[in-house]
């Protein structure tokens, strides 16, 4: 079985320096969001049947933002 790190890298590289918040809440329909210093970078808009789907879309989603701002995380 895969680690975290592993299995979801630009997460684990994320959460270094970052943010990243996991669930609802009052005043929203967002269940994923990623942030760093400037505000948020990413959030999702759906709902997820499991956390393997939602850390997934959001790993790809952080690799996508790090690629188009020409950001390297340490992986």
């Amino acid at each position: 079985m895969k680690s975290f790190d592993e299995k979801y890298p630009y997460i684990a590289a994320w959460v270094r320096d970052g943010t990243i918040e996991i669930g609802y809440n009052d005043y929203d329909n967002v269940y994923l969001r990623v942030i760093d210093i400037g505000g948020v970078v990413w959030e999702s808009s759906k709902t997820y049947s499991n956390l393997d789907d939602a850390f997934y879309e959001m790993n790809t989603a952080i690799e996508a933002w790090c690629t188009e701002n020409g950001i390297k995380l340490e992986l």
